[in-house]
């Protein structure tokens, strides 16, 4: 009781948030890393050595609320000495007398070494594995960084000197450190993936990430598309800018000098009749496992050709769409074994070169495959490009998994963000969905929502982006409400 008493006057006094964990006894801070998979620990060398940070830390404790934790070691009373001895950490050695530390999964992670503001502590709480912010890095320390729409408008209006804006989503490219400083133009950078910024994405043709746009005088002049993606690319640009180039169009896989025999709606049948075993991949030139995939089709088809047995013949069913339905292909690649004409297998696991050649001289059955999630039953929505907008329109709160089949840690997030799913499936206000990036045209809907990997957690508010879910994939993503 006593205890109690001295660690509530002690936070009092420091005015800290109840939401830190004071932690002073060895076993209550290894329970801690055992409970809690994303802790941010500060080590002090007295009580009132952090009192900074913890007024700090407090606010971002509330920010992160059921995302990450924080808690306080003081090494200056007793109890906290011996902890802080166990642990090996000595802030006294550091500067001020703190030390930021964090763990993850119950262990050490990173020493926190970013800038002390709620807005980095919070970032690197949401993603303790993520870069930096983008204003974080030296490189970006000449670009102006927008927070809201006013001060977009503004800039405009003030500023004389040419505008080159990049509007982005947070992700791990380093596309964002491409800015080098130049004395006659403004470079400027913008965060608008949040909903409250889909008036201005639409007034700007922001339909992917990065977008970058032109102005002079506050005027709208162009796209800067198509010039590339390097520093002395944007450089030489900004030197003589320049509307969209069109894009160089690529040369369809059917035109190029290839061993793989392309079929159309009309020529396939007859092909079949005439080669007794062949296999099919049914593609879409979009598809980027379809474009991993070419090369090593190719290379099996030429010796194939040579040597035999059986031919490799590629279906584009983005044209030859009568063949994709008649087949019922839904996802790319999609690779099936023809005997005499007629449909024997279709093959998952056929991806590389030697792969295809071995199965084409010893042809047979694939194992039982495995039923995906979309078709277990669960109480997960599975959304597609035709429904995705209208599911999270009718819903005050929308937690989607973006994912890929093929995926090892979308496999790990799967039984959790079922079980999540499982536990609200009576409240009509909540949903937890899940979209297959790689099905039909659900890329474009993940392309929109600025999916660049595998999972990716989006919260909606009735069909509007709240925010990124970095937090823990167990069972703490029940946390929504």
């Amino acid at each position: 009781m006593f205890y109690q008493v001295w660690l509530l006057s002690a936070l009092d006094a420091v005015k800290v948030s109840p939401l830190i964990d004071k932690v002073g006894d060895h076993k209550d801070f290894k329970k801690l890393l055992r409970t809690r998979t994303n802790v941010l620990v500060l080590y002090t060398k007295t009580a009132t050595s952090g009192d900074s940070h913890l007024k700090l830390l407090s606010d971002v404790a509330q920010t992160v609320k059921g995302q990450g934790t924080i808690a306080w070691v003081n090494c200056g009373d007793s109890e906290g000495r011996k902890l802080c001895k166990k642990v090996k950490v000595d802030p006294s050695s550091k500067q001020g007398g703190i030390e930021l530390l964090h763990y993850k999964d119950g262990t050490f992670h990173t020493e926190y070494n970013r800038p002390t503001t709620i807005k980095s502590m919070v970032a690197f709480l949401k993603d303790p594995s993520g870069p930096p912010l983008w204003e974080e890095n030296p490189e970006a320390k000449d670009v102006v960084h927008i927070e809201t729409e006013k001060d977009f408008r503004k800039l405009l209006k003030k500023e004389e000197k040419p505008v080159l804006m990049m509007f982005y989503a947070p992700c791990k490219s380093s596309f964002y450190y491409l800015f080098v400083f130049f004395h006659f133009k403004v470079l400027a950078g913008m965060n608008v993936h949040p909903s409250e910024f889909d008036g201005l994405k639409q007034e700007y043709s922001v339909k992917g990430y990065p977008t970058f746009c032109y102005f002079e005088k506050g005027k709208f002049l162009f796209h800067y598309e198509n010039y590339g993606a390097t520093a002395k690319d944007i450089t030489d640009w900004l030197k003589n800018p320049q509307p969209p180039q069109p894009k160089t169009p690529e040369v369809p896989w059917s035109e190029m000098d290839s061993a793989v025999f392309h079929l159309t709606d009309d020529t396939f049948d007859s092909f079949l009749e005439d080669h007794p075993a062949a296999l099919v991949m049914f593609y879409a030139p979009w598809c980027g496992h379809c474009k991993k995939m070419k090369p090593e089709y190719d290379e099996a088809a030429e010796i194939l050709n040579k040597d035999g047995p059986g031919v490799l013949a590629a279906v584009d069913t983005t044209v030859h769409k009568a063949l994709g339905e008649r087949f019922k292909i839904s996802g790319f690649p999609t690779v099936k074994y023809f005997e005499k004409g007629e449909e024997r297998y279709t093959l998952p696991h056929l991806r590389t070169k030697n792969m295809i050649v071995e199965y084409m001289h010893n042809p047979q059955a694939p194992p039982p495959p495995e039923l995906s999630w979309e078709d277990k039953p669960s109480s997960v929505s599975h959304l597609g490009s035709e429904d995705f907008r209208e599911a999270l329109k009718k819903k005050k709160h929308a937690l989607v998994m973006f994912y890929a089949p093929w995926c090892p840690h979308c496999k790990n997030a799967v039984p959790h963000f079922t079980t999540a799913a499982e536990l609200f499936k009576e409240d009509r206000k909540i949903v937890y969905a899940a979209v297959d990036c790689t099905k039909g045209q659900n890329h474009e809907v993940c392309k929109q929502e600025g999916v660049e990997g595998y999972p990716t957690f989006n919260h909606y508010n009735y069909g509007k982006f709240v925010e990124r879910y970095n937090g823990d994939r167990g069972v703490s993503v029940t946390n929504i409400h």
